[in-house]
């Protein structure tokens, strides 16, 4: 019986979308962090009696016909670039992005990565690095004897040396924007990498036209809403428990049509 096969089918597509619920769920704390979402297709129909096809010599035409489905798939899972809520760090290395852009990341493989992770450290020379010590790009590192390091909303980071009186300018952290933001691979660590479909990286400072500008001291949370991701994970648990329904009636109908009298 296709009603098996076709229920099933659904079945997997919500666990689906129950892994995808729980995961956004589970990075509701994590910085930077975009939420995901499952969209569904249906899938190939068999045509019982095809529609449009004449029935008769004297021309008469099917208004409908008989199709039959063959079931849901996971066509894709889209992540949602929205801006999450800033929130105060007290932290003069935490820097979020307010509107459009990623910070670059220069991997240990030599790959450039993109995030919206901005709770940067200094490692032991003083370079900006992310919480794994991978080197923010453009480099930027702070003299031994600096205070004050601050950002401002433009980009340009600047430190007082010494005890000189005016800051010093010691570098500019810049952004990038893709065509296809929901191209970009995502692979671990709060890290995008680009591919075919997000498009190359446009480079340019924060602030300039169709780029974010910077926060300093703040921090961008995760774009997860859990009231939502509560009702979707209802709506989800709804409609397995129906395909599960239908399986079970399929069965028992199998069952009857099998049994002696």
């Amino acid at each position: 019986m296709k009603a098996l096969r076709i229920a099933a089918s659904g079945m997997m597509a919500q666990e689906m979308n129950v892994e995808l619920i729980s995961n956004n769920v589970a990075n509701m704390r994590t910085t930077g962090f975009k939420r995901q979402r499952a969209d569904f297709q249906d899938l190939l129909y068999q045509d019982m009696r095809r529609v449009g096809t004449q029935t008769s010599e004297s021309g008469g035409i099917l208004p409908t016909g008989v199709q039959i489905g063959s079931g849901v798939r996971t066509a894709a899972t889209p992540r949602i670039h929205s801006q999450g809520t800033l929130s105060s760090t007290e932290k003069e290395t935490d820097v979020a992005v307010r509107g459009e852009g990623y910070f670059r990341v220069l991997l240990p493989d030599g790959r450039t990565a993109y995030t919206r992770d901005g709770s940067f450290e200094l490692d032991a020379r003083g370079t900006l690095v992310t919480a794994d010590g991978w080197s923010v790009d453009p480099a930027i590192t702070v003299p031994a004897n600096s205070s004050g390091l601050t950002v401002n909303a433009q980009g340009v980071v600047q430190v007082t040396v010494g005890t000189a009186s005016a800051p010093t300018t010691i570098g500019q952290l810049q952004l990038a924007r893709f065509v296809n933001k929901s191209g970009l691979e995502a692979i671990g660590n709060n890290l995008f990498v680009e591919t075919a479909s997000s498009g190359a990286p446009q480079v340019a400072n924060p602030g300039d036209e169709g780029y974010g500008t910077l926060l300093q001291a703040h921090l961008e949370a995760g774009n997860v809403n859990s009231v939502a991701e509560i009702s979707d994970l209802i709506a989800a648990q709804r409609a397995y428990e129906m395909n599960s329904r239908v399986i079970r009636a399929a069965d028992e109908m199998m069952s009857a049509s099998v049994s002696p009298k």
